[in-house]
């Protein structure tokens, strides 16, 4: 049985973003030299104040500098 395969143009934003987000946190482990990053680092890579506030607060992706090479 031959099963046509479609193009299909739905994207997962909320995916998209929790990509992002790990790639900033690796590229923050990477750049490291200490074993872990501390919630501290790890607030302030993700853009986040660390007291629980509204996720909707944080900055969109790809806008913020933190843990971004220049160039």
């Amino acid at each position: 049985m031959y099963v046509a395969h479609r193009p299909t143009a739905v994207q997962d934003h909320v995916a998209l973003v929790e990509i992002d987000l790990t790639g900033e946190l690796m590229i923050a482990a990477a750049a490291a030299s200490e074993d872990r990053l501390s919630p501290d680092r790890i607030d302030e890579v993700l853009e986040v104040d660390g007291d629980g506030g509204d996720p909707a607060d944080r900055v969109p992706p790809g806008t913020g500098t933190a843990g971004r090479c220049p160039g």
